[in-house]
């Protein structure tokens, strides 16, 4: 692709494209970092970036830049092809999906597929090879339904879903459209219920639903576990990433973000917007209100503002967060002064 096609493509984008300088018109074949690119890929630039020095001596062919004015003076000294947009980290988002578009499977259903009694498929669908789909589950159309996968009875699946390698949709899930589920995530697991009895626990059954609504994404080896009654809840747009654990009974308002290893304890509510960082773990019932932001490894215990950015174990607001860890290291010496202030003070 010319760098001249891709800036009229990222005139239709949503990047924000100000400017551009085509030079030589390179022929771009990939995307790399701008310390790696060489003169056949495309890179970018945000502000404050670390690499930014690198653009001085970089060999890439093009570069996509903030409406930063030093920057711009050293693409135009060295003749590189370029473009200002008001978000180019979006941009490089919008370029990647230019240069490497991604192939859909054809339409059809694999011979070695199992498909269950009453099981509707829309038009258009994919089902890969070794594929199960249990009795009176619903695929929409357009979906994609790779290898290994596993759909267990009484799901339904929305239109342009797309399901990965050996993912397992369990009874009772419900996929909105446009969602993404990637290998060996599992929807809709019973949740971890447990009555205790003076003969040991007794299971309590787990006969609820898992919804996601349109748009989410859950990562590989994420777990999202169905309640005993009602439903477990992602709203729309949350992005869920590898290694997360939502538990029985949670329910997250739109575009939330969710990183590795997060873990959500049962009935816990999210708000719209909300960012947990890795490792972030969330207790049984808590509440974290909109747009709030948890930093790694937070544990959340109760509540927390919406707006509000946390950190530590337990949660506290960031910058007091700050404070106290940078005393944690003068612990010792100040332990040391109160015994001898102790001491030194007459009884």
């Amino acid at each position: 692709m010319r760098f001249s096609q891709l800036i009229a493509s990222l005139q239709q984008g949503s990047a924000g494209l100000q400017d551009h300088q085509l030079a030589e018109d390179p022929e771009l074949l990939s995307c790399a970092s701008l310390d790696q690119a060489k003169a056949n890929q495309l890179s970018f630039l945000e502000q404050g970036n670390a690499l930014t020095t690198q653009l001085s001596h970089s060999k890439v062919g093009a570069v996509l830049i903030p409406p930063q004015d030093d920057l711009r003076v050293i693409a135009e000294q060295r003749g590189l092809a370029f473009a200002v947009l008001r978000d180019p980290r979006l941009a490089f988002a919008e370029a990647l999906e230019q240069l490497h578009p991604r192939s859909r499977p054809k339409a059809g259903v694999h011979p070695t597929a199992v498909i269950g009694d009453q099981v509707h498929l829309g038009q258009g669908i994919s089902i890969g090879a070794h594929v199960v789909i249990g009795d009176g589950s619903r695929i929409g159309a357009y979906s994609v339904v790779h290898p290994g996968v596993v759909i267990y009875e009484d799901v339904v699946v929305g239109e342009a879903n797309e399901l990965h390698a050996n993912a397992v949709l369990q009874p009772g899930s419900r996929l909105g459209l446009n969602c993404v589920v990637h290998s060996n995530a599992v929807v809709g697991s019973e949740g971890f219920g447990f009555v205790p009895t003076a003969n040991g626990w007794r299971k309590m059954p787990q006969t609820g639903l898992v919804v996601l609504e349109d748009g989410v994404e859950v990562g590989c080896g994420s777990t999202i576990d169905r309640p005993s009654v009602g439903e477990t809840r992602i709203g729309a747009g949350t992005k869920i990433d590898n290694l997360v654990q939502i538990g029985h009974g949670v329910v997250t308002g739109q575009g939330c973000a969710l990183a590795s290893q997060v873990g959500i304890a049962g009935g816990a509510r999210l708000g719209d917007g909300v960012i947990l960082a890795g490792q972030v773990g969330v207790a049984n019932r808590a509440v974290i209100g909109d747009r709030a932001i948890a930093s790694s490894k937070s544990g959340i215990h109760g509540e927390v503002e919406a707006g509000e950015v946390v950190s530590g174990y337990p949660a506290i607001p960031n910058r007091l967060w700050l404070r106290c860890s940078a005393s944690f290291s003068k612990l010792p010496e100040m332990a040391k002064m109160l015994r001898k202030l102790t001491r030194d003070t007459p009884q």
